[in-house]
């Protein structure tokens, strides 16, 4: 039995008995209570080496109290819960000092392992998530938005590292979000004060890229007119964000991984190295291990810049976000009329049925879409059904380009013959046209579907195994759509 003794506070009855009964199992002692002012109380009296504590409690708030529970018994850990299933939530959480957040519904062996995690290596846990008490209230207003697990996690994960300036690369389909996480990480973090500064690495000329990056002195080429600071200039103090990092030129990636090796960095025609002060955080749709073993990425700059992973998943991987975020785009809407649009709840069933190639922004545009063209105030389930079958009538056409498939087949195989009037062609011709057949027919399935894997698959009549090895096999880039 341990001698250690764990308090709950929990207003739901039926909650407090299950953690009550699962925490004596595993040998603690507990304490449980459904008030904030008994909490304390406790606390005060010195009573309890660990806290579990709900956010919404009937006399106050847990998240509140946190920091008096720290100032008081910095080594008391405080594990949080909370059905306010926010990034706001979770970073203040941590702001507070708390050891833990764990949004409901959570999995009763996860409390229990962080429980022991907490006996166990406590200071350790502490020092990496106890966050900076000088450091600046978050806005009241997140720019992500999402209850899912997968959304739970980032969030929990950005909370994390509000007080790090580790490099971090975000991955994820188009559409998905991923410049919303970067901004986030700048927003919780201890450069907040200092600037956000986005470069969009695909749109930047080849030979252009150290220019825009590091800046450049008077006369360095033709057309600098004048010295012009980079943006890593723009970005001290701040965080500097590399959008589709996978597009970067292999040139330029031997120059900005110099940049992340040594600290330093010269401008375009300058002698004089300035020292690096910015937090790296790139992005890609790409898969850029896949690019590495390519040869189109180096591998060393790649892992200089996975740090910490983070993964944004596609909208159709957490389709229970979708009310949450309609119920967004209509309030952040600038149309007043917009702003006093709702969806019925058989309206918002069929978005969540939607697989959504297009990911966030392409829901966004469909729901401003929907709220501006319908006169009525209330956005019914025919209305979202018609602009859900115009939205795969435009998937229906493209497939409809590729019908004269099986005709350009067979004119290829004639060609075969009609190059080799004289003779028979050389034995293997079935591997040799169908190797050169089969990477531009699954390249135009899988155009066809915006990258959906699945129904790539269900299209080509090929299991979805069978079609990930061969997408392999034949190094087949697969690019989605907006």
């Amino acid at each position: 039995m341990s001698d250690k003794t764990i308090l709950v506070a929990e207003d739901d009855q039926a909650i407090r008995t299950v953690l009550s009964q699962a925490l004596k199992r595993s040998g603690y002692a507990v304490q449980t209570t459904e008030s904030i002012t008994e909490l304390w109380h406790w606390v005060k009296q010195g009573k309890g080496d660990l806290i579990i504590t709900d956010v919404a409690l009937p006399d106050g708030n847990g998240l509140e109290i946190l920091p008096q529970i720290k100032s008081l018994r910095n080594d008391l850990d405080v594990i949080v819960m909370s059905a306010q299933n926010t990034l706001l939530t979770a970073v203040k959480a941590n702001e507070g000092g708390a050891f833990e957040y764990l949004p409901k519904p959570f999995d009763l062996q996860d409390l229990l392992k962080t429980v022991e995690k907490s006996f166990l290596n406590k200071v350790h846990s502490l020092d990496q998530l106890k966050i900076r008490s000088s450091q600046p209230a978050p806005s009241e207003k997140s720019p992500l938005i999402g209850r899912s697990s997968s959304m739970q996690e980032i969030y929990r994960l950005i909370a994390r590292l509000t007080s790090t300036d580790l490099t971090v690369l975000i991955t994820g389909e188009s559409g998905t979000g991923k410049e919303l996480v970067a901004r986030a990480l700048h927003s919780y973090s201890r450069r907040k004060n200092n600037a956000f500064v986005a470069v969009n690495m695909a749109a930047i000329p080849k030979d252009l890229i150290e220019s825009e990056l590091f800046g450049h002195e008077k006369g360095a080429f033709t057309g600098a007119i004048k010295a012009s600071p980079g943006r890593f200039e723009q970005a001290r103090g701040g965080t500097l964000f590399l959008d589709e990092i996978g597009d970067m030129p292999i040139e330029a990636q031997t120059r900005l991984l110099r940049v992340l090796q040594g600290g330093e960095y010269m401008a375009v025609g300058s002698q004089k190295s300035q020292k690096s002060d910015v937090r790296i955080v790139s992005a890609t749709h790409h898969d850029l291990k896949n690019l590495v073993s390519q040869g189109r990425f180096r591998e060393d700059l790649y892992y200089r810049l996975n740090v910490v992973p983070i993964t944004v998943p596609p909208l159709r991987e957490r389709p229970e976000d979708i009310p949450d975020l309609v119920q967004h785009f209509l309030l952040s809407s600038e149309d007043e009329l917009t702003k006093q649009k709702s969806f019925t709840a058989e309206a918002l069933t069929l978005l969540k049925s939607y697989h959504w190639p297009g990911n966030v922004r392409e829901l966004e545009n469909t729901v401003l879409r929907l709220s501006v063209l319908n006169i009525e105030e209330v956005v019914g389930v025919d209305s979202v059904a018609k602009e859900i079958q115009s939205s795969k009538s435009a998937t229906d056409t493209t497939l409809q380009g590729h019908e004269t498939l099986s005709s350009s087949i067979r004119l290829h195989l004639q060609n075969y013959f009609d190059a080799h009037e004289d003779q028979m062609p050389a034995p293997g011709l079935y591997s040799r046209v169908l190797h050169e057949l089969e990477r531009p027919l699954i390249e135009l399935c899988l155009a066809a579907t915006k990258g959906n894997q699945i129904k790539t698959a269900e299209l080509l009549g090929l299991n979805r195994n069978t079609l990930r090895k061969k997408i392999k096999e034949l190094e087949i880039e697969v690019l989605r759509r907006n």
